[in-house]
């Protein structure tokens, strides 16, 4: 079994990165900071915490069949059961979620989101989502360079400077 995987992990990977596979990823990681800092600024343009439009959104995106408990959120927002606590505590407050208890196990917390937390996370994510549209070929394109072993960016597409970088150069 140890073979079999060892051997189908040194088929996939290349032995050497390639720069531009460097660049994909850093490219990659530039488009999702941004997207995330663009976000984050969004969010509290609105009134929120960046966390608390997430878990705005981690509750209105849930997949179908699945229960809104404080343990579903936190696990869908890699928090602690107790950071997800905090942050419905202070949507509960600004009247955006309502906690109840299940009907079933009494021990179950369900949130459930309310109209004004609909309207306002509403507006964050037409905002994210129009970004997404204006601007989201750049992060499918860093995606795809990285998927495509390696391959360059497609032209007219930004790229970092093809050559090798970080030899002599003060890295942050």
């Amino acid at each position: 079994m140890e073979t079999y995987i060892a051997l189908r992990y040194s088929c996939l990977v290349p032995k050497e990165i390639t720069t531009a596979e460097y660049q994909a990823l850093a490219e990659l990681r530039y488009r999702l900071r941004r997207f995330v800092g663009e976000g984050d600024a969004v969010a509290r343009a609105a009134g929120l915490e960046p966390q608390q439009y997430l878990l705005l959104l981690a509750l209105r995106g849930l997949p179908e069949g699945v229960e809104a408990t404080i343990r579903t959120l936190a696990d869908r927002l890699a928090l602690k059961h107790h950071s997800a606590v905090e942050l419905v505590d202070r949507l509960e407050a600004h009247g955006y979620v309502r906690r109840s208890r299940s009907r079933d196990d009494r021990r179950r917390v369900l949130v459930a989101l309310l109209p004004r937390g609909e309207k306002l996370l509403e507006q964050v994510a037409r905002d994210r989502i129009g970004e997404l549209r204006a601007s989201g070929a750049a992060l499918v394109n860093a995606i795809s360079a990285l998927l495509e072993n390696g391959g360059s960016l497609r032209p007219g597409k930004p790229a970092m400077n093809s050559s090798k970088r970080g030899s002599k150069e003060k890295r942050d």
